[in-house]
């Protein structure tokens, strides 16, 4: 057997287990919108009505809630397909595809080095890395007594999550905050426990804009000891929901209620949205030595551009470029419509993330073009 057909195999295994998590979805349209039958790519003509077939994903739960709204249109639009995806956190998402276990992976960290060539082998040949998904992570805190948006500089952020600014009263995060009357608190630092895309996209904002204020690498897996850790996206929302005095970081579409900080960029501090995360994307260049479908980005964390946002996470798709002869078909609609201009006015009402642009769409279109049987 080829390596691409012991995929389609382990996948199949998988699908098993997961196949009731997003069952309900298959009939439901979460986000209220009709399926449109304008993109040539999005499966939701009449000759892509014909698809069948099973496919399963799993990785970054940043990505989750869209990723839901696109398995809802898509199987509403293709009755005849069956998708799961596993919101295990990105790194288990990469582990799962590279072993074989999954058809695709959804990261918020592109593929090192190492992980492209072992991937490579269990693909038979290249992959590819498409931004799918572009979202600003939001910084969360639980300070009930204060109605206005709290500001910090990034050298302020990484003291806080270091540890070294242990109260909401203190001087540094005061003097950003003039007129504002900070508790007399206790900070609790909440982190990701799992290996997570989230992580690395924070950890990587705050060591290229921090300078001294943050002493580590970019990292998936928390490099501070001691402090307050919950598992995945929603684990570390609901521990900063539970206690007053809180601080976290989150994929900014399950911020909810919770307060949010406004980040130091140049003279000006920012708040998050989708479009300032997008500016970002916009500026920033591509991760070099890569191959011809690989559109992994290195992003400008320390820009001082006024309206950027970035503390910002670019999510990707993860797969082959080869597939079995049976699966082509699917894998190319289903790719095709999340990165459709349909698909990402899916995302965007489903979880508030900013559409990539025609520039990232044509490039990924490229990609999913180039799909063919192994």
């Amino acid at each position: 057997m080829t390596p691409i057909r012991n995929r389609r195999l382990a996948a199949t295994a998988v699908m098993g287990a997961l196949a009731l998590t997003l069952a309900a979805c298959g009939s439901d349209n979460p986000t209220g919108a009709t399926s449109s039958s304008s993109s040539s790519s999005a499966s939701a003509d009449d000759s892509a009505s014909t698809l069948s077939g099973e496919i399963v994903g799993a990785g970054a739960s940043t990505q989750e809630s869209a990723m839901n709204a696109w398995i809802a249109e898509f199987q509403n639009a293709n009755s005849g397909v069956t998708i799961s995806y596993d919101p295990v956190g990105s790194g288990g998402g990469r582990t799962q595809f590279i072993d074989g276990g999954t058809d695709w992976a959804g990261s918020d960290a592109y593929l090192t080095d190492e992980e492209v060539t072992a991937a490579e082998a269990t693909c038979g040949g290249e992959i590819m890395e498409l931004p799918i998904y572009i979202s600003p992570i939001a910084i969360i805190y639980n300070l009930p007594s204060v109605s206005t948006q709290i500001n910090m500089s990034a050298e302020t952020i990484a003291k806080v999550f270091n540890g070294d600014i242990t109260m909401w009263n203190d001087p540094a995060i005061a003097a950003d905050n003039e007129g504002v009357d900070l508790p007399d608190t206790a900070i609790t630092v909440v982190h990701r426990s799992d290996e997570s895309g989230t992580t690395k996209n924070f950890t990587d904002y705050l060591s290229k804009a921090a300078g001294s204020a943050w002493p580590y690498e970019a990292s998936g897996d928390w490099p501070v000891e001691g402090q307050q850790s919950a598992q995945g996206t929603s684990g570390v929302v609901q521990t900063v929901q539970g206690a007053e005095g809180t601080i976290g970081y989150a994929d900014a579409s399950q911020a909810g209620s919770l307060g949010t900080v406004a980040v130091g960029v140049g003279d000006e501090f920012v708040p998050y949205s989708a479009e300032a995360a997008a500016a970002v994307v916009d500026s920033s260049t591509p991760v070099s030595g890569r191959s011809e479908f690989d559109f992994a980005i290195d992003l400008k964390r320390d820009t001082t551009e006024s309206g950027n946002y970035p503390v910002v996470l670019v999510s990707y798709v993860i797969g082959c470029v080869n597939y079995p002869a049976d699966q082509v078909d699917l894998m190319k609609a289903w790719f095709g419509y999340i990165v459709s201009a349909e698909g990402q006015d899916v995302a965007a009402g489903a979880a508030g993330s900013a559409p990539i642009s025609d520039t990232l769409r044509n490039e990924a279109m490229s990609a999913i073009d180039a799909i063919s049987a192994s």
